[in-house]
C-alpha cells in the first residue's frame, strides 16, 4: 500500500463515530493501511477522499461472503503468506456436491450427513457450511428445485451450471441467500457477469488451466462492475494447482496485482477418484490458500481430520484459545457442592471440566481470566496470585450459591494458599490435586467445611 495509516487518517472525516466497526478514525485508518478494512465501511468519507483512497485502501485479497445467516462463509481478506507471520483470518468453506442427476435418496443422505457431522471441540462447533449444487442436464426447473431444497438446510450454496438460463433462474430465485455463481468462462463471461451484477451474488471465474486466462476474466468482469469474485484456474493436476495457489497469493500480497487479488475455489471432487484421496487434496489446500473446497460427499471419517486441520491452521498463533471467565455448574451442583478454581486456558478448562463431569460429583468450577495462560505460567507471571484469585472469588457471585466455606485451588498453585486466605477471610483454602486425573478421587472424598 502506498499510503501510511497517518496519511489515510488525514483524509478521513475524524468523527470517531464507530460505525465502521472500530472506535476511532485513526484505528480505521490503520486497518485500511494494513488491508484489514474496506473504505466502504466509512459512511462519512468525502467523494474527494474516496477517489484518493479507493485503490490504496482495498485489501490485497478481496473478502468475499457467500451465503447468509449462521452458515455464511467469508473467504479472502488475508494479509500474510505464512501463518507464523501474523495469522490466517478467514478459514476455507467446505462443500459437498449434489447433482440434478442424483436420486432423492442420495441427496437426502448427504443432507443427513451434513446435519450430523458436527463436532464439539475446545468450545467450538466444528462443521461444514456449504453445498455445491450442479446442473447436470440444463433443466432450469429441476436445477432451481434442487437448489431450493439445499438452501432449506440453511447451508450456503455454490450454484454450478454452464447454462445461462438455468443459472439465471436459480440465482434470481435464491439471490437473497447470496449463492456463489459458478462459473464465468471465456464463453459465457458476458451473461454471467451481467447476472452477478443484477443479482448481487458473488461470481466464480474458471480459467482454461492458465493464469493468463484467469487474469483476462477477472479484468473483464471487474470492468463490468463485478466486485465479489472467486478464482478457479481450471487446473485439476495437484502439483500444478498447488503451485498456482502460491503464485496467486504472492502476486496479490507481494506485488499488489489486483487481477489475482481474490479468494480461490478448489474442486477436490474433480482432482481425485475417491473420497479418501479427495480428503488429502482438501487438506493440502486448507494449508495452502484454498478459499472454498468442494468434495463429492460428507463423511464423518473424512470431515473430522479436515475440521481439525482447518482449526489448527486458522487459530491465531499469537492469541491463546480461552474459555470465558465465570462460574460453570457441572453435574447440577447445590449449596453444599465443592468449589474449584482454574485458569481460562482452553485446554486446562476442558480437561478439568471433563474430569469433574466424569466423576459425577456435582461441583462449581470457577474459571478466572489469566489471558489464556496455564496455571503454572499464570502463577509465574503473577496473573494467578492470591490477590487476583481472591478478588475474582469475592466478586463472581459464588458466595451466594454455597453455604460452606471451602475453596479448592490447583495443586500447582499451592504457593498462593496463604495469601489467598487473607483475601477471602473465613474461607478454608484447600490445595487440590496437581494432576487432573486425580480430580475424581479427590472430589469423592471432599467434605464441606
Amino acid at each position: 500500500m502506498g499510503l501510511t495509516g497517518i496519511q489515510i487518517f488525514k483524509l478521513l472525516p475524524k468523527t470517531n463515530c464507530g460505525e465502521c466497526g472500530v472506535p476511532t478514525c485513526l484505528a480505521f485508518a490503520m486497518n485500511l493501511a494494513s488491508g484489514k478494512a474496506e473504505l466502504e465501511s466509512c459512511p462519512y468519507v468525502s467523494e474527494e477522499a474516496k477517489e484518493k483512497l479507493a485503490a490504496e485502501s482495498a485489501p490485497p485479497i478481496r473478502p468475499v461472503t457467500i451465503g447468509t445467516g449462521d452458515y455464511a462463509v467469508k473467504v479472502g481478506g488475508e494479509t500474510v503468506l505464512f501463518r507464523h507471520e501474523k495469522t490466517f483470518v478467514n478459514q476455507p468453506g467446505l462443500a459437498a456436491l449434489v447433482s440434478t442427476d442424483e436420486d432423492a435418496a442420495s441427496v437426502d443422505g448427504k443432507i443427513e450427513r451434513f446435519k450430523a457431522a458436527q463436532f464439539e471441540r475446545v468450545g467450538l462447533n466444528l462443521r461444514a457450511e456449504m453445498f455445491a449444487v450442479k446442473d447436470a442436464s440444463g433443466d432450469a426447473g429441476k436445477f432451481s428445485a434442487l437448489a431450493k431444497k439445499m438452501a432449506d438446510t440453511g447451508a450456503s450454496l455454490i450454484l454450478i451450471s454452464d447454462n445461462a438460463e438455468a443459472m439465471k433462474a436459480a440465482a434470481t430465485e435464491l439471490k437473497d441467500k447470496k449463492p456463489l455463481i459458478y462459473a464465468a468462462s471465456a464463453a459465457n463471461a458476458d451473461a454471467f457477469g451481467a447476472l452477478a451484477v443484477e443479482s448481487g451474488c458473488p461470481l466464480a471465474v474458471k480459467g482454461d488451466g492458465s493464469l493468463e486466462s484467469v487474469i483476462g476474466l477477472t479484468e473483464k468482469l471487474s470492468g463490468m462492475g463485478v466486485k465479489d469474485i472467486v478464482i478457479d484456474t481450471g487446473t485439476r493436476d495437484l502439483k500444478k494447482a498447488f503451485e498456482e495457489q502460491i503464485f496467486i497469493r504472492r502476486a496479490a500480497l507481494k506485488d499488489r496485482f489486483r487481477p489475482l487479488g481474490f479468494p480461490t475455489i478448489i474442486m477436490a471432487n474433480e482432482m481425485a477418484d475417491d473420497l479418501m484421496n479427495e480428503s488429502l487434496v482438501a487438506a493440502t489446500f486448507i494449508a495452502k490458500y484454498g478459499g472454498l473446497i468442494v468434495m463429492s460427499d460428507f463423511q464423518p471419517h473424512s470431515l473430522f481430520p479436515l475440521f481439525l486441520d482447518r482449526l489448527n491452521i486458522y487459530t491465531d498463533p499469537q492469541r491463546p484459545m480461552t474459555a470465558e471467565q465465570g462460574i460453570y455448574e457441572i453435574n447440577n451442583p447445590d449449596e453444599n457442592s465443592p468449589v474449584l478454581i482454574t485458569c481460562n486456558f482452553s485446554l486446562t478448562y476442558f480437561i478439568v471440566s471433563s474430569e469433574i463431569e466424569a466423576s459425577r460429583v456435582p461441583a462449581y468450577l470457577l474459571v478466572q481470566d489469566t489471558e489464556g495462560l496455564s496455571v503454572m505460567t499464570a502463577w509465574a507471571a503473577g496473573k494467578f496470585s492470591g490477590e487476583s484469585v481472591g478478588t475474582f472469588f469475592n466478586k463472581c457471585g459464588i458466595k451466594d450459591k454455597i453455604k460452606h466455606k471451602s475453596l479448592v485451588i490447583p495443586g500447582y498453585a499451592a504457593g498462593i494458599s496463604g495469601e489467598l486466605e487473607e483475601e477471602v477471610p473465613g474461607y478454608n483454602v484447600v490445595v487440590g490435586p496437581r494432576e487432573a486425573s486425580q480430580i475424581a478421587k479427590f472430589l469423592k472424598s471432599w467434605k464441606p467445611e
